[in-house]
């Protein structure tokens, strides 16, 4: 059996959100009232994300800017990179937040081949359009990371899940192991769910050797 590890970006690959320091930064309005109302299971992630990013009025440019300023990568993400190359594993970034940014900034480490599915963002005056294509080319409004899990675990693949939030628990609950840090490992705990704790990339690695 073949061996894909799915590893969410925000958070996991990076220390910090992402998308939540764009929207502190950069929202025209009160986008934490949207995030409490997701967490609370009020609203989909497709519909928190669509009215948190309309806030956001600003060019690309502008927000790449403060991207590259602001965002570090977890420590041993090129070492993971290179063990997938050399294991024969398929590395994928399946997140809920937004393409231009993950690029940018896999682009800056030297890894833009890296296969990436997130939200697709485009740039308007009177705010950004975000939305999430599914692996069937149609609009999702949730579950985007869970309909890559299925997809991959249908296509024969051991699934290995990397993940730190709230909307990694359910596509964790497919994949075959997890590694979880954050509020994912919480809830692994709360929830029996059988996971591997981590701090960095090398631990990751580590464990996989051993087994």
């Amino acid at each position: 059996m073949n061996t894909l590890v799915q590893c969410d970006f925000d958070g996991t690959v990076t220390e910090e959100d992402v998308s939540f320091f764009l929207l502190d930064t950069f929202a025209q309005g009160d986008w934490r009232r949207l995030l409490r109302q997701y967490k609370e299971h009020k609203i989909s992630v497709g519909e928190f994300n669509t009215r948190a990013f309309a806030m956001v009025k600003h060019d690309k440019a502008t927000l790449l800017e403060e991207v590259k300023a602001k965002t570090s990568v977890r420590a041993g993400f090129h070492e993971m990179v290179n063990y997938c190359q050399k294991k024969g594993f398929r590395l994928v970034i399946v997140s809920n937040g937004l393409d231009f940014y993950i690029r940018a900034v896999l682009k800056d480490l030297g890894l833009e081949n890296i296969e990436v599915h997130a939200a697709q963002a485009s740039f308007h005056p009177e705010g950004m359009v975000v939305q999430y294509i599914g692996p069937n080319g149609e609009r999702l409004d949730d579950n985007f990371k869970d309909v890559y899990t299925k997809l991959f675990l249908e296509s024969g693949y051991r699934v290995i899940y990397v993940g730190n939030g709230d909307s990694d628990f359910p596509p964790a609950k497919y994949a075959h192991h997890v590694f979880a840090t954050g509020d994912l490992l919480e809830y692994c705990r709360e929830n029996n769910l059988n996971c591997t704790p981590f701090e960095d990339f090398i631990d990751i690695i580590r464990y996989i050797d051993l087994q």
